[in-house]
């Protein structure tokens, strides 16, 4: 989808936090290739913060219920409802690390939620 940044990246470091004695999820709109593995993981959330998804409100320290078997998450703080949603300007995020290549498909990219498909 439009945005959806890739974060296997990040397994690594969950990884670590977790054989620390952490407990550590990652709930995301990104997308993980299959290399999630060993850390819990609730990834293509949707409707995504870009689009001003509930995720857009969510803030480090949150409690959060994911519940795998009817795919509802859930953020159990008590002034979750009444937060503005976090935007963020990544106009600067344009070009670089081969971004430049599907500018086109950004453009005319749908929402995860809709499929993600493209019109050109």
């Amino acid at each position: 989808a439009n945005g959806m940044p890739e974060l296997h990246g990040l397994t690594p470091t969950l990884s670590v936090l977790l054989g620390r004695g952490l407990k550590v999820a990652l709930v995301t709109d990104g997308r993980m290739s299959g290399a999630s593995g060993k850390v819990p993981a609730a990834i293509h959330v949707s409707p995504e913060a870009a689009a001003g998804g509930p995720i857009a409100k969510v803030r480090d320290g949150d409690r959060v219920r994911v519940n795998a078997e009817t795919g509802v998450l859930e953020v159990l703080e008590s002034d979750f409802e009444a937060r503005a949603p976090v935007s963020v300007d990544l106009s600067a995020n344009e070009s670089g690390l081969g971004r430049e290549l599907f500018a086109a498909f950004r453009s005319n990219c749908g929402l995860a939620s809709d499929g993600a498909g493209t019109v050109v």
